[in-house]
């Protein structure tokens, strides 16, 4: 028999408060056309954005994480002290080491807290919501702080006209912590490696610090291109459209939630016309509120559905206590979904 002591967490865990910062500047259609070759209406069409926000200088992904934690740790009651570890998901934070989620914790005032990153791109807000929910729930934490944030106007090639008007910049943060009723649903999750090149950086960091010149991708002023994200569209729209809305199904499935007992829907922010095709073959009711936050924030990957689940609540477009389907889905490939109960 094992000597180790049962586990003393929390019976259930939930989302207590969520907080969002997006960039001062605001990059409309007509900034990305002046590198590439488009129109304001292709771009609506193709995606649904009209706008996006970049970062600043200052704004680094560390300085974003923290106004946007601040909001949430404050939305849940909690002082930062309480938060008993911090899951950073990005990838455009360029030091390999320390993890950004140390610096955010520090600057937080959140004490001595377990901090790490993770990668899972656009799934990757899914992945630490799972990961905190079971921290909560096996009582290695009380609070957890979950960051998506992302910086991809670094990692935009603004002549590439099939993604130069995709990405924006952006970090989405909740506080999970216990509760006495379920309220974050079983997470669907896996990965499809075989379609890895699907989505992919350009070039590897190795092979961009050490490459032959002659073999690096070359703006049109002759000079090396810095490493970007890429994808091949047509196939990542099917993926997208076709197989994560049966992921999304097998989620209201693991929580015993038909389509009608839904209140919200917040996919990933990746397409206006992957969101509308989802919503189509779930066949959500109309009084389903659906996020569409892509539209003036553009894909900012990790950060996507933190961000639409704040500013849904910010506008009354959706209101604590709505039960809502989550899914996240992008490079790797991966995707996460769950249903959980809005704080």
């Amino acid at each position: 028999m094992s000597k180790i002591k049962p586990s003393k967490g929390a019976p259930y865990a939930r989302i207590l408060g969520v907080g969002g910062y997006r960039p001062t500047r605001v990059v409309p259609n007509e900034v990305i056309l002046e590198t590439i070759d488009s129109s304001d209406e292709w771009i609506r069409s193709r995606s649904g954005i009209v706008t996006r926000h970049w970062a600043s200088e200052e704004e680094t992904v560390a300085a974003m994480s923290i106004e946007a934690s601040g909001k949430a740790i404050a939305d849940a009651g909690i002082d930062p002290e309480q938060i008993g570890a911090v899951v950073v998901s990005t990838v455009s934070h360029f030091k390999q080491t320390p993890a950004v989620a140390t610096e955010i914790a520090h600057r937080i005032g959140a004490g001595k807290p377990a901090a790490f990153d993770i990668s899972a791109g656009c799934a990757g807000f899914g992945y630490g919501l799972t990961l905190a929910k079971g921290m909560v729930v096996e009582g290695s934490a009380e609070y957890v702080l979950v960051i998506g944030v992302e910086r991809l106007s670094d990692l935009t090639d603004l002549e590439d006209r099939a993604t130069a008007f995709l990405f924006g910049d952006g970090a989405g943060a909740v506080v999970v912590g216990p509760s006495q009723e379920p309220a974050i649903g079983p997470t669907v999750w896996g990965s499809e490696g075989d379609k890895s090149e699907t989505i992919k950086q350009t070039v590897g960091w190795n092979e961009f610090r050490l490459g032959d010149v002659s073999q690096l991708p070359l703006d049109s002023k002759g000079e090396v291109k810095f490493p970007a994200i890429t994808q091949e569209g047509q196939a990542v729209f099917r993926w997208a459209v076709f197989e994560m809305a049966k992921v999304a199904q097998q989620a209201l499935d693991a929580a015993g939630i038909a389509p009608e007992d839904l209140d919200v829907f917040i996919p990933h922010q990746a397409n206006m016309r992957i969101i509308d095709s989802m919503v189509k073959t779930l066949k959500l009711p109309e009084h389903v509120t659906v996020a569409r936050d892509i539209e003036s924030t553009g894909n900012t990957s990790a950060a996507s559905i933190p961000l639409a689940m704040e500013r849904l609540l910010a506008t009354g477009q959706a209101k604590s206590g709505d039960t809502a389907l989550v899914i996240g889905f992008g490079a790797g490939l991966v995707y996460a979904a769950t249903v959980v109960t809005l704080p």
